[in-house]
């Protein structure tokens, strides 16, 4: 059997910015979401500029407060797009995986577990 069509392992990828992002923040481009790790000399990855996003592991990610915006260990996680920020609340929000421990409503970060496509 030839491997002449495998690539690469797909864990991290050179994504193009969909807006500015602060090192370790997670972004949307398209229906992939990924976590800007940072470094390549900048400060922010700005709008347009190409830099290398990781699509898996555990990331520790701003969070949502309020009602209903924490969950349990293995609940669903959910970018919510117009703030950037991680939520247990589906509504119109992207799946991006889930928590990889129990966060409360009043938590400002949460460890989430991506699955590298938003469903």
């Amino acid at each position: 059997m030839s491997n002449d069509g495998w690539i690469q392992e797909g864990k991290r990828l050179p994504l193009f910015a969909p807006y500015d992002v602060a090192p370790q923040a997670g972004a949307l481009i398209g229906d992939t979401f990924g976590v800007w790790s940072g470094g390549e000399g900048k400060a922010v990855l700005a709008l347009g500029e190409e830099g290398t996003f990781e699509l898996e592991g555990v990331w520790r990610l701003a969070k949502a407060t309020g009602a209903s915006t924490g969950g349990a260990q293995g609940a669903k996680a959910y970018f919510v797009t117009s703030t950037k920020l991680v939520t247990a609340v589906a509504s119109t929000n992207k799946l991006i995986g889930f928590f990889a421990n129990a966060c409360a409503d009043g938590d400002t970060t949460a460890n989430v577990r991506l699955n590298s496509v938003t469903v």
